[in-house]
């Protein structure tokens, strides 16, 4: 009986040792293929999301390469970006091309940083879709001549809204409920002075990467939602518009004199528009603030009727040259009906103001290279593009959340 049992006994220490070596065979062959972690690599939860790993800040001296004198850029997501495969696809596009620059999401509207700053104190907002090698990627880009554009989403920024709900948009019927727009998108009250700060922080800091341009985007109060329920716990009743200059002001002041460049996105009526909006946009508060503004005149987002056209996206070429001839006509004019503190000349009605004069070379518009809501064709593109040559702008941007270009609407020489 006894030696019955200890046989007994011995088979299931076989069989457990033979389960426990099976499974040690396992776990070193997930560890060789998969590898150790890297080094340099840090894990953090900063209570909103699950951990993840971020690599820590590069040390080393940035590079930058110098305006192109006709910028011609597409844009990247910071998804797109984070895979060398999906971004080298890109890379080869503006090689082969005319293409010359190329703006990548640096802060999305999600509020994560797709790079990991030097800054500390902006670290914990690095995740998302998250570029680990951001600086050896953007010297790869600069090693192809590429001009490299960091695109900052400002008041969108949900991030920012989950950690200081204080700074968010509310509703004015539950005054304690941050606000959404239609897509679900909460929003921080342009005037928070401390949100202008964490974008200034940000816009340095990629820079110091060597980023050679900060593109500002949804500088602007929210347009889209229940506007009839929308509170601004910091703006109160001021002007959406005075605000939005001040915040301009602000940018400028605190980047030009570091030597870094800067653009503005803005509502592609702005352009034909001289009151703003009620977002807060207004061209000539833009103008003298950033080296460049980008009028987004994508004709998809133009009503019907524009200038008595139809369907804009009939038009597409008068709607862009339209609304470029416009800005073109007021960044050259030497005064303006726009409210400019301190410089009315004058006594006619409605007011005139004087204001500096620019070159079309301080317009730079994003064009539409996307199918909304009607498939637009290689000839669409191009209209789009002879448009703004037509009115005097050299420089555009081709937008395609999608990162899907059309190359046939693309000119296969470069002219750096």
């Amino acid at each position: 009986m006894s030696a019955r049992r200890n046989k007994k006994k011995g088979n299931v220490s076989s069989y457990r040792m033979g389960i426990g070596l099976f499974l040690l065979f396992i776990f070193a062959s997930i560890f060789l293929y998969v590898g150790m972690p890297e080094l340099g690599t840090e894990t953090y939860d900063n209570g909103l999301s699950k951990a993840a790993t971020v690599a820590l800040a590069p040390t080393r001296a940035a590079t930058h390469v110098p305006t192109p004198a006709h910028v011609k850029t597409i844009y990247m997501t910071s998804c797109v970006a984070s895979s060398q495969t999906l971004r080298s696809n890109l890379v080869k596009l503006i090689d082969e091309t005319e293409v010359n620059s190329v703006v990548i999401d640096i802060k999305s509207f999600d509020g994560r940083l797709s790079f990991v700053p030097a800054d500390e104190k902006l670290q914990s907002a690095a995740g998302g879709c998250l570029v680990r090698d951001m600086q050896d990627f953007i010297d790869e880009l600069h090693s192809h001549h590429i001009y490299v554009i960091g695109r900052e989403a400002s008041f969108q920024d949900q991030l920012m809204v989950k950690l200081r709900p204080d700074l968010a948009v509310k509703k004015e019927s539950a005054t304690t409920t941050v606000w959404k727009d239609y897509k679900g998108i909460s929003w921080i009250d342009a005037s928070s002075r401390e949100h202008w700060e964490y974008l200034v922080a940000i816009a340095k800091a990629a820079h110091d990467i060597g980023f050679d341009e900060i593109n500002f985007d949804y500088i602007r109060f929210p347009a889209d939602g229940n506007m009839k329920d929308i509170w601004y716990p910091l703006s109160g009743k001021r002007s959406k518009s005075a605000i939005i200059r001040s915040f301009f002001e602000y940018l400028h002041d605190h980047l030009a004199p570091q030597g870094i460049t800067t653009s503005a996105d803005l509502f592609g009526m702005t352009t034909t528009n001289i009151d703003d909006l009620n977002i807060g946009q207004i061209l000539e508060y833009a103008l003298p603030n950033f080296d460049f503004v980008a009028p987004m005149v994508y004709p998809s987002h133009y009503p019907n009727g524009f200038y008595g056209l139809g369907d804009p996206n009939e038009h597409v070429y008068d709607v862009v040259k339209i609304s470029l001839d416009k800005a073109v006509m007021r960044a050259l004019a030497p005064v303006t009906v726009e409210e400019i503190p301190g410089a009315r000349i004058g006594t006619s009605t409605p007011a005139i103001y004087a204001k500096p004069s620019w070159t079309a070379a301080k317009i730079r518009p994003w064009l539409q290279d996307n199918n909304y809501p009607v498939p637009y064709t290689a000839d669409m593109v191009k209209a789009q593009i002879k448009a703004a040559a037509d009115a005097g702008v050299m420089s555009w941007g081709l937008w395609n959340a999608g990162n899907r270009y059309t190359r046939a609407a693309l000119e296969t020489e470069r002219i750096d």
